[in-house]
């Protein structure tokens, strides 16, 4: 299966078909606005704002598996990250990254990437960032800040002015 292969809900409900990210470097986040880690949001929205003219997604994928952490509905989600944390970057509607009813795109990129825990996710906040060509490329720990993967970043997507 490739990446591009996949699809997800947006936060309003839409389809939304991976192939339309073809050429882009994407960076999935499972989220989480009740975690001590929410502050990141404003980190990715950062690195989103600097970067996405350069063709940076990121794809935030609420999750509420991890302590009950994600309260807002899917309908309330959006709103609250972009009064709260200033994201405009995209989110999905609520999403288990784990277990029997494991999202498509988190089956796939936990098989590619696997962590220390393996095909399992440690916490609220892990990355996994997407090279142009769809294939996975790394994948980051809860604690690894946004600032830490602009590296990555540069080194994946074309054109970049720094």
């Amino acid at each position: 299966m490739s990446f591009y292969e996949l699809e997800f809900r947006l936060s309003q409900g839409k389809i939304f078909k991976t192939d339309e990210l073809k050429g882009k470097t994407v960076l999935i986040v499972n989220t989480a606005t009740g975690c001590g880690l929410a502050p990141q949001f404003e980190e990715l929205e950062k690195l989103y704002q600097k970067y996405k003219d350069r063709d940076l997604r990121i794809i935030g994928f609420p999750s509420n598996q991890f302590n009950n952490q994600e309260p807002e509905s899917n309908s309330n989600m959006e709103e609250f990250c972009r009064i709260n944390h200033g994201v405009t970057f995209q989110l999905t509607e609520k999403t288990d990254v784990n277990g029997k009813n494991a999202h498509p795109v988190f089956k796939f990129l936990k098989k590619a990437l696997p962590g220390t825990l393996g095909e399992s996710i440690k916490w609220n906040f892990t990355k996994f960032l997407i090279t142009p060509d769809g294939r996975p490329f790394k994948r980051y720990a809860p604690t690894t800040s946004p600032a830490e993967i602009e590296e990555d970043v540069l080194g994946l997507t074309e054109n970049l002015i720094v």
